[in-house]
């Protein structure tokens, strides 16, 4: 199952994750009480760093704006981008705000725009309402590149969308991996982030989609817990209130599955009918899977998306690479990507690759 990419990111990701302390400490609070910011800098970094056919530039700015600045899997992902940009010579600012609404990631394009930033990279928590500010940061010639998460702003402003994986493939497996743990029988539910949320919505169309493929499951209910440990539990306890006889849970955010998971582990006897998998950081679900509250769950490696982001950002901020389909361009230690043509609800996109399925074989074989 580990392919030459998949080696590349178990080796990065140990470094992905020491870097999260860094990260955590380095963060402080600004003259908004609902944005933080940190910064990292590279006083090695090679004078001819290289992307596609021509040179990276140097002393790059890019913003990086997650979807809040405590979620786990975010800050793991924005330390792929810092590392990225330390290599290429730049630097970048991590601001965001510490809840995951639009509003609260605002102040933080029009922070890039007044820093004179050479590109933002979002992970919108919300399709749209973004959208009038990072037009303004284009029209300012910020390269705009989303991540994790998307924005649906049409051709205004143009942009990259860095996709995890394949957004089909994500909610297909998401359904088929509950599927062969369940015997494809009985009701189930799906514990999602943000109900705003691009990347969320979309997969769970597409596990829609495949559950027509097993008729005797049922979603019965879609609750949010807004990638908030203390809602999802909350949402989850509604749950299995209201549906006593639940076989399955599917919950594809890392916050999500963690409080199911930590829930679960304390309520052992709901395991005896009950189901849990979704999207879920090793570091975080190893526990679980290991005392078998959690038998397998997927994901990709935060800190590789974050890194091909940064690298996309330059490659773009550079003139090194462009939103026309087949453009290339060279993401360091990842390897060459290729931007795809633009489909329904996506504009041009690169994927950095499929998921990983964790099980007891190979969850200690990750350390993000």
């Amino acid at each position: 199952m580990m392919n030459t990419r998949r080696l590349r990111r178990k080796a990065a990701s140990a470094l992905a994750l020491a870097a999260v302390g860094v990260t955590a400490a380095a963060c402080s609070s600004s003259a908004s009480s609902s944005s933080t910011t940190s910064t990292s800098t590279s006083a090695s970094a090679s004078t001819s760093a290289q992307a596609g056919s021509g040179a990276i530039k140097k002393g790059l700015l890019v913003y990086f704006i997650p979807k809040d600045t405590q979620n786990p899997y975010e800050v793991i992902a924005d330390n792929g981008g810092e590392k990225a940009l330390a290599a290429l010579g730049g630097k970048v600012v991590v601001s965001s705000g510490t809840v995951d609404t639009a509003a609260a990631q605002i102040p933080s394009i029009q922070a890039a725009i007044q820093a004179h930033a050479n590109a933002i990279v979002i992970a919108g928590n919300d399709p749209s309402a973004l959208c009038p500010s990072l037009n303004q940061a284009s029209k300012a010639g910020i390269k705009i590149v989303s991540f994790d998460s998307d924005v649906t702003c049409g051709t205004s402003p143009n942009h990259l969308f860095i996709n995890q994986a394949n957004t089909e493939q994500i909610g297909e497996s998401e359904v088929s991996l509950l599927a062969s743990e369940i015997g494809g029988k009985g009701q189930i539910a799906i514990l999602s982030a943000a109900a705003s949320a691009t990347n969320q919505n979309a997969w769970i169309v597409y596990m829609k989609q495949e559950l027509t493929k097993y008729p005797n499951m049922k979603l019965v209910s879609t609750v949010y817990g807004n990638d908030d440990p203390a809602t999802s539990l909350q949402v989850l306890q509604g749950l299995l209130s209201a549906y006593p006889n639940l076989r399955g849970i599917i919950s594809p955010t890392t916050v999500g599955i963690s409080a199911a998971a930590q829930y679960l582990d304390t309520h052992k006897n709901l395991l005896s009918h009950l189901t849990l998998t979704g999207l879920g950081l090793p570091s975080l679900m190893r526990k679980y899977v290991e005392d078998g509250t959690v038998a397998k769950f997927e994901l990709w490696n935060p800190g590789n998306l974050g890194y091909l982001a940064g690298y996309a950002a330059a490659s773009l901020a550079s003139g090194v690479a462009s939103l026309t389909p087949g453009s290339t361009f060279t993401a360091g230690t990842l390897g060459s990507y290729t931007v795809l043509a633009p489909t329904p609800g996506v504009g041009p996109s690169v994927v950095l690759g499929p998921p990983t399925v964790f099980d007891k074989a190979n969850i200690n074989d990750f350390n993000f």
